[in-house]
């Protein structure tokens, strides 16, 4: 009885954290919500100047649970530049926490505010967070024939119109890599096949619609590409097959102590501009994903396996860096918990916060 009690306090270590992200959501959105309605007497910029650093304070506290409680170390590879860039940031996708190591890179660059997702449609309706998304830049697309490249064009073109700084996170691939559903990964197998291009193991045949329309719509505006892979240690069973990426409640749980990741920046003068072109040098990208992957997970010398090639950053995140902003959030949430007042406009928040946002993002995409 002792060993199941420690073993599911154990497997309870996620809750705390979440619990923290989450109960923290409706005084972030009512503070980001505020000063929304502020904003319509300000200049565009502005707004999205505080609205950025609103989010940074959000972002961080995550990354207080992902870095710092979880302890995981992170292993960068290539050059990170240390200045706040324009970029378009194309990865991997394996699992959810694929989106708090665009965080990890954004805040070691001092630009954690400035990240933006392109997401998959049905995550706007997420509460209060899909709302959010959106208004803090994030792109609702459709996959194949329900994408709609007016909408993405105009939405980009209204941040680079407002000089809004951007660090704009896609997942070409437009799903995650996942051993567990085959079908998946021998779909995008056959369709590499029938197109004529090289297949892939590692990762799936990337999507290029979303990558091109947001590279060639704010081409003027942006310092780079970043094209990066990801590979999370710990993911190989006990024959060498390659297992499912940590969820983010395994990560919390510390079930993942390294994670890689490898960085190309890339000049805008590199990549095509034509979509045929440009879907070419896309798949080249992720053949390079592959072949990364391919030694990581499966180099016949043991010595060669559970890292990149190149020069090794170990990069540690600062507890300043995080810690305040826990602090700051927390101590907000229960205030407004302690009152019976407070109490009731926070749950009046996650209510009428996320209905209100779900007929927000029915209306604007």
């Amino acid at each position: 009885m002792l060993l199941s009690l420690v073993l599911h306090t154990y497997s309870m270590r996620y809750v705390l954290p979440a619990a923290v992200m989450m109960c923290a959501a409706p005084t972030y959105v009512l503070a980001c919500g505020a000063w929304r309605l502020l904003s319509t007497v300000l200049p565009a910029r502005f707004y999205h100047e505080v609205d950025d650093r609103l989010y940074t304070i959000y972002q961080s506290m995550v990354l207080f649970f992902f870095e710092n409680y979880t302890g995981v170390q992170v292993i960068i590879y290539g050059d990170l530049p240390k200045n706040k860039e324009n970029v378009i940031y194309i990865s991997n996708h394996q699992c959810t926490v694929d989106w708090i190591i665009a965080d990890m890179l954004a805040i070691r660059q001092n630009a954690l505010g400035h990240i933006r997702y392109v997401l998959k449609d049905g995550l706007k309706w997420l509460p209060l967070y899909g709302w959010y998304f959106s208004q803090h830049g994030g792109v609702y697309v459709k996959r194949s024939a329900k994408f709609n490249e007016k909408d993405m064009r105009e939405k980009l073109q209204a941040q680079v119109k407002a000089e809004t700084p951007m660090y704009l996170v896609i997942f070409p691939e437009g799903t995650r890599y996942n051993p567990e559903i085959p079908k998946v990964i021998a779909d995008s197998q056959s369709f590499a096949e029938k197109e004529g291009l090289p297949i892939l193991k590692h990762v799936l045949t990337p999507r290029v619609k979303a990558t091109h329309v947001a590279i060639d719509t704010v081409k003027d505006y942006l310092d780079a590409v970043y094209d990066v892979t990801v590979a999370y240690e710990g993911t190989v069973d006990h024959k060498g097959q390659r297992k499912l990426a940590p969820s983010m409640t395994e990560f919390l749980c510390k079930e993942c102590p390294r994670v890689h990741i490898f960085i190309d920046r890339i000049e805008l003068k590199d990549i095509p501009e034509e979509q045929m072109y440009m879907r070419r040098w896309l798949h080249e990208r992720f053949e390079i994903k592959d072949k990364l992957l391919i030694e990581f997970y499966d180099a016949k010398d043991s010595k060669r396996r559970n890292k990149f090639p190149g020069k090794i950053v170990h990069s540690k995140l600062s507890l300043k860096k995080t810690l305040p902003s826990l602090l700051f959030l927390g101590s907000l949430t229960a205030s407004m918990l302690l009152t019976e007042s407070g109490r009731k406009l926070y749950v009046k928040t996650w209510i009428y916060g996320t209905l209100i946002g779900w007929l927000w993002v029915s209306i604007k995409p």
